[in-house]
């Protein structure tokens, strides 16, 4: 981190990477509708190691209220259903031969509840790396004051500083925007 435009660019990359993250996890989230999201990236012990279930299945909604999952090798049927059993998702998979269908029950309000905490927690996760990405900036900020061979002024400085705090309030905006969305996602009936 030598110079202001770095040590911007790569807090933005940082907080842009947990935004993404959040994202993504919040895909895995249960609503009343089936959503491949709901399991492609379910860990399955697998030939000696965790494998996401899209990548040895494929996934598909035959019906707004059920998910079909078809392995590409049949034997790991047993480990696919494990993993969903121990998934939390609260979903009983049934096994029909070749294949494992999810029927996706109508969300009772308690779990409605429970699962808008849960999405509340993963958003001030985010928040938390996004804080860190912000510390982490500013240090390098303080440490171009002494940085050997170049000066910087120190207005110049105190603009970066800015510019991090305004990164830091536009992620953590995009955060709280991600899990309102998706909590009124959840509460709809």
């Amino acid at each position: 981190m030598s110079d202001p435009d770095t040590i911007l660019l790569q807090t933005e990359e940082h907080m842009e990477k947990a935004a993404e993250y959040l994202k993504a996890e919040l895909r895995g989230v249960r609503t009343g509708r089936a959503s491949p999201a709901l399991v492609e990236f379910l860990k399955v012990e697998c030939y000696g190691s965790m494998t996401d279930l899209k990548s040895i299945a494929a996934i598909s909604v035959p019906e707004p209220t059920q998910l079909l999952i078809k392995p590409f090798d049949t034997t790991v049927l047993p480990a696919i259903k494990t993993a969903i059993e121990k998934s939390g998702l609260g979903i009983n998979p049934i096994s029909e031969g070749k294949q494992i269908r999810l029927m996706i029950p109508a969300m009772s309000q308690e779990r409605r509840v429970k699962d808008s905490a849960r999405i509340k927690k993963m958003g001030e996760e985010a928040k938390v790396v996004i804080r860190n990405a912000r510390r982490d900036a500013n240090k390098h900020a303080d440490a171009l004051k002494s940085q050997p061979g170049k000066h910087f002024p120190e207005d110049e400085i105190e603009t970066l500083k800015t510019e991090i705090q305004n990164l830091l309030k536009k992620y953590e905006d995009e955060v709280d925007k991600r899990v309102e969305e998706k909590t009124k996602e959840i509460m709809t009936l």
